[in-house]
């Protein structure tokens, strides 16, 4: 699924306009961005969390030449999948 078909699906079930499905569901990643890009996290209940983490600098391998790179410090952003979400995938079917 993609995010036009994430639009039509949250239209389609919440009987409201494909645009205001489309405003809201940007407005929630817009302040998923913002909080996360504070250090904050944000928890979704049954769902799960995203945060922010780090990356230590590294050496790594050029694959092509095999020739040692640095790797910088890096921030990075996390999804942990909360119970509901993690038992809805581990589901078994019958």
């Amino acid at each position: 699924m993609n995010k036009s078909e994430l639009i039509d699906a949250i239209a389609a079930d919440t009987d409201i306009s494909k645009a205001i499905a489309q405003r809201v569901l940007n407005s929630v990643i817009e302040h998923v961005i913002k909080t996360v890009t504070k250090g904050d996290s944000v928890q979704l209940i049954g769902f799960g969390s995203f945060s922010s983490g780090k990356r230590a600098a590294r050496v790594g391998r050029n694959p092509s030449t095999g020739e040692e790179i640095k790797i910088a410090a890096a921030k990075t952003v996390k999804f942990t999948a909360g119970k509901g979400f993690k038992d809805a995938v581990n589901k078994k079917k019958k």
